[in-house]
């Protein structure tokens, strides 16, 4: 538990200096770009902390390491120089920002940080097991799911970064590539990724930690993801109803056909 504990604490002086600095700017936006690195800290940590390493445990280093970069500097590249997410500035205007500045260090950083320490639980499943078991079969399809979740995250930005500096119009819908299939590849592709990592818990027969993967999610599909997205887009693209009734919601699939 020494593991998890010192990881708790690395985590939470770093969101705690991350808060610090969104006080000094005035945008807390700042901790989205966050996210994914965090996973990258506590992966390293992990990492460099453990007595002897399995090939499980280095492989599984490496995807996080991989995962989370790209989406750090995605978000980075997306973020820099913009104004405060709306989702925050509402915050802000609703709570006033003579106490939003103490207020958002427990609503958005401290909540960020205690989260990704228990949607982590993967990843230390796999470090704290005491037994250096060969890799096996949950291993391989969980290598295989990561591939198929990071080409859909990872695609899925590329192709919405894209369409946005090329459309004509703030109406227009994205629906080719990734986003004919589902209305969310994006968000499928990092649900994909997070149940490899649960695999890989599995295969090292920790299986209680699979929990972690099944609060992120959760937070995907009902909370800060696709059901938060969808009432947005919902209510500001007409051209959107359409989409909704031929394009699967999360998983993807081959569109229907519309009734003419």
């Amino acid at each position: 538990m020494n593991l998890y504990l010192n990881a708790s604490i690395l985590i939470i002086v770093l969101v705690t200096l991350l808060w610090m600095y969104s006080v000094y700017i005035k945008n807390v936006s700042i901790v989205d770009i966050f996210w994914g690195f965090g996973f990258v800290i506590i992966a390293t940590y992990l990492f460099f902390t453990a007595d002897s390493l399995s090939l499980r445990q280095i492989i599984l280093s490496a995807l996080v390491a991989i995962w989370g970069l790209r989406l750090t500097i995605h978000l980075f590249i997306r973020n820099v120089g913009k104004p405060e997410d709306f989702r925050y500035q509402k915050f802000r205007k609703d709570y006033g920002a003579h106490r939003y500045w103490w207020f958002s260090y427990f609503q958005v950083f401290l909540l960020q940080g205690v989260l990704m320490l228990m949607i982590a639980s993967p990843l230390f499943g796999v470090y704290l097991t005491e037994e250096n078991t060969p890799l096996n079969v949950f291993d391989f399809v969980a290598i295989a799911l990561w591939i198929v979740g990071i080409s859909f995250e990872a695609g899925g930005d590329y192709q919405l970064t894209k369409f946005r500096s090329q459309r004509k119009s703030k109406d227009e819908v994205l629906s080719s590539g990734f986003w004919k299939y589902t209305r969310h590849p994006n968000y499928f592709g990092d649900a994909a990724v997070w149940w490899s990592y649960a695999l890989f818990a599995i295969a090292a027969q920790q299986y209680w930690f699979v929990l972690g993967s099944l609060l992120m999610t959760y937070l995907i599909i009902k909370i800060s993801g696709v059901a938060m997205l969808e009432r947005t887009l919902t209510t500001d693209k007409p051209a959107y109803k359409d989409y909704v009734e031929r394009t699967n919601a999360f998983f993807p699939w081959f569109p229907k056909k519309q009734v003419q």
